[in-house]
């Protein structure tokens, strides 16, 4: 098969995947990285999409040739285009504290089915000073996809997380968007839906929310699984075929994404790696030693969920003051990853109790599943044995769906599953 390239946009770096699936294995080798992280511009804390795009430029250079391009990105955020295409502004961050006064409304989880989060985009769009100026809203991987090919659409998975979908019939809600200005919203588009083409080559909608590619990859062996796709964010979760709407969902906290193949991904958000990342940024660390040491650390647990920790700064000063004593750093990073097994046991309990969906094993995708200390306390927190892995789950289920639409591989989920668990290395850990 012709070779594929994934741009994969994360909130802390971002890359370009080369991909070839063939002989029933699927295979990704990194091209190009370059770092991510929010800027402070204008009196807010933004994204430098510009800056991305050039290295996403690069990194398709690098990449040879290719019979298909994917773009897929973290969720929530968009870029606001004026009458004549252009963007008007640098994306806002979603920690940026813009948001923080939204609080929850009666009647939206029934539409949207989504976890309340005071920075998703229809938050966002109540204290944005462009709207009025704005003739189309993209979200941050239609918008590459966009400044590729110059036709816009807005790919459903992410579309999803936007709170401006209604659950049930997968379309904008008209009683959600009623206020929007006309036309702001662009044509859905769905895994697997030709994008538009780049010097020739064609760009292919793929799960456009990274997490909906990364759920793809999971090499899991029966239905009956759970997820952690651990990373700047925890998402963890089970894979549904409809909608959990209950009054008792909602008040859980849980979110009904819209995932690949029409399936739901019924989950929690949980801070994840983020803690880590901010604190290893204060020390000017390396994470490796400190990782040895904790295992041999007695920490204390936080709710890893609080707001006082979304906002970049002195994280393990606020973890310190959560927890009412001082620390050292091996103590520090303990208690992050028992704060973190523990709402991973959390999440994994209650969507398996609001659900109704059984649990045999719970899979850990994304660069957390190379933390084998994370991974081993996830598995004595839920009692379920974890496999984790592939580290690479965004790009491959990306790298999937494009070989799939091109036609070099056919199946279901499980299918695409079996062939990943076939090609990926996996480790697997017992509880104690």
């Amino acid at each position: 098969m012709t070779a594929v390239a994934a741009v994969d946009l994360g909130a802390s770096s971002g890359r370009v995947v080369r991909g070839v699936v063939t002989g029933g294995r699927v295979a990704v080798e990194e091209v190009h990285r370059f770092p991510n992280g929010p800027v402070h511009c204008g009196g807010r804390l933004r994204w430098d999409l510009r800056g991305l795009y050039r290295e996403i430029l690069t990194g398709l250079r690098l990449a040879g040739e290719v019979g298909s391009i994917g773009v897929d990105s973290w969720a929530v955020d968009y870029g606001l285009l004026d009458a004549s295409g252009e963007l008007l502004g640098d994306p806002v961050h979603h920690r940026d504290p813009r948001t923080g006064d939204i609080k929850p409304e009666e009647g939206l989880y029934e539409v949207n089915g989504l976890q309340f989060q005071p920075f998703n985009t229809m938050f966002q769009l109540r204290v944005e000073p462009l709207l009025p100026r704005a003739s189309q809203l993209l979200l941050i991987p239609d918008l590459v996809s966009y400044w590729l090919t110059g036709e816009r659409g807005a790919e459903y998975t992410n579309a999803t997380t936007t709170g401006l979908i209604d659950v049930r019939t997968g379309r904008w809600s008209p009683s959600l968007t009623r206020d929007l200005p006309p036309g702001l919203l662009p044509e859905l588009r769905h895994p697997g839906d030709p994008a538009g083409s780049w010097n020739g080559v064609p760009v292919t909608a793929v799960g456009s929310h990274d997490t909906a590619s990364a759920v793809v990859a999971v090499p899991a062996g029966t239905d009956r699984f759970a997820y952690i796709s651990c990373g700047t964010w925890s998402l963890v979760g089970v894979e549904l075929t409809a909608p959990v709407l209950t009054g008792e969902s909602r008040a859980a906290n849980f979110t009904n994404e819209g995932g690949v193949d029409g399936t739901i991904r019924y989950l929690r958000n949980v801070m994840g790696l983020w803690l880590l990342q901010e604190c290893l940024r204060t020390w000017d660390a390396e994470l490796d030693p400190l990782l040895r040491e904790a295992s041999n650390a007695t920490g204390s647990t936080f709710d890893p969920n609080d707001p006082v920790f979304l906002p970049p700064g002195d994280m393990p000063a606020r973890i310190e003051r959560w927890c009412g004593r001082s620390m050292t750093r091996p103590e520090v990073v303990r208690s992050v990853l028992d704060s973190l097994a523990l709402a991973h046991r959390d999440a994994i309990v209650d969507a398996q109790r609001l659900s109704g969906k059984e649990v045999e094993v719970v899979h850990v995708v994304g660069g957390g599943s190379r933390n084998a200390l994370l991974c081993q306390l996830t598995a004595d927190a839920c009692g379920l044995p974890v496999v984790a892995g592939p580290a690479e789950a965004t790009a491959i289920g990306n790298v999937l769906v494009q070989a799939r639409a091109a036609g070099a591989v056919e199946g279901t989920l499980a299918e695409l599953r079996e062939l990943v668990g076939r090609s990926q290395p996996l480790q697997r850990y017992l509880p104690r």
